[in-house]
């Protein structure tokens, strides 16, 4: 999305839905922005009536982020910002202001959702504010996990419909899993029929298709 003009972003979404997208591809940071900031309501409420969810991939749009760790191995510039970006939008209530609009965290693993689930949880309790039974599932949230994610421990926070499977195919990277789908069929730690919906009822609910 062209995110410094966010007229042009909204445009971009009709094109994008009208030649076959099934996602919008959005970083952890926008300049010195944080993803729950009003300049992108107007982006988040095309994306939820096109019916395309907002998906938040391991990366920055942050030159200062990017320059504050140069010379570390990747996390804090490139994992960190996505944590960052689910934790403002759950926490500022972006899923209460735009309630069909579905978002994705995208290769950063799943096995942050049960520190942040409780993180949040703990900041509305101190803050008095009411919460939503599942903060995964009832924000409307979905995250892309890796076979050798705990996703037992994981699924107690996320519930079994919020997971889907990560692979980045193509991609020579930590999260590039070329036998993702095979390997987590054969872990044996999860039902069957939960692997199912990761692999492929969760995948068709966040991306609408």
């Amino acid at each position: 999305m062209p995110l410094i003009d966010i007229a042009s972003a909204v445009t971009e979404v009709q094109f994008a839905k009208a030649n076959g997208a099934c996602g919008i591809f959005m970083r952890g940071l926008v300049d010195d922005k944080r993803l729950s900031h009003p300049l992108f309501f107007p982006l988040y409420a095309e994306a939820q009536n096109a019916d395309v969810p907002i998906c938040v991939h391991a990366s920055t749009g942050s030159f200062d982020w990017v320059q504050l760790f140069e010379g570390e191995n990747g996390f804090m510039r490139f994992k960190v910002p996505v944590l960052s970006a689910f934790h403002s939008i759950v926490h500022d209530g972006i899923p209460a202001k735009f309630p069909k609009l579905r978002f994705g965290f995208i290769e950063v693993r799943a096995q942050w959702v049960p520190y942040m689930a409780v993180e949040i949880a703990k900041r509305f309790e101190r803050e008095n504010k009411s919460m939503v039974r599942n903060i995964i599932r009832d924000n409307r949230v979905y995250v892309a996990c890796q076979t050798d994610d705990d996703l037992p421990y994981v699924l107690k926070y996320s519930g079994e419909d919020n997971i889907v499977i990560g692979s980045d195919y193509g991609h020579n990277d930590t999260s590039s899993e070329i036998e993702a789908l095979r390997l987590l069929k054969k872990k044996g730690e999860i039902e069957p029929r939960i692997i199912d919906k990761i692999l492929y009822d969760n995948a068709k609910a966040l991306y609408g298709i």
